[in-house]
């Protein structure tokens, strides 16, 4: 499944797509989701509000804001699943992590929701035959497959478990 083509994305989710060492889309999603929660548990909780610089985030920001992607990326696949052409536009994450307060939100709250949106993407991609795996629409601009897609939501989420090892533990 991850025949994918340089041109069936944009070059800048070529980091996420390239850590994700699994050719089976679906299979990802199901390993990437496991192993995200566990690595997150695993943190002390003391650390979940740690910034290790003023200006980021925290580990339950970046939960969040992998949350919210993964939403707006779905969407993004169902749209050109669905074969709709309207381009989509972009989105400003760093708003999005501006407008919410997770210092007053339990981890145990966030990886719920986690991985009831991570269940909820599998069971989308499950649905969505060959063609429209194929398919490509316009987001931010830029030509996408929906297979891209797939493979980035879970690419996202290991950048940021990487980052989060490297940068907070």
């Amino acid at each position: 499944m991850k025949n994918l083509l340089e041109s069936d994305y944009p070059a800048y989710f070529g980091t996420y797509i390239n850590h994700v060492q699994n050719d089976d889309c679906i299979a990802v999603m199901e390993e990437n989701l496991s192993d995200f929660v566990t690595f997150i548990e695993n943190i002390s909780v003391e650390k979940y509000n740690y910034k290790y610089q003023e200006d980021k985030w925290t580990i339950k920001d970046i939960v969040r804001h992998i949350i919210d992607a993964e939403r707006i990326f779905a969407y993004r696949a169902l749209r050109f699943a669905r074969f709709d052409r309207t381009p989509i536009p972009g989105f400003e994450e760093n708003d999005y992590a501006a407008n919410v307060n997770t210092t007053t939100i339990e981890m145990a709250d966030l990886l719920q929701e986690f991985i009831l949106v991570r269940k909820s993407t599998i069971k989308l991609f499950e649905s969505f035959t060959e063609d429209m795996l194929v398919a490509k629409g316009i987001a931010s601009g830029k030509e996408i497959s929906v297979l891209a897609l797939g493979f980035i939501i879970s690419g996202h989420a290991i950048h940021h478990q990487n980052v989060i090892r490297e940068r907070y533990l």
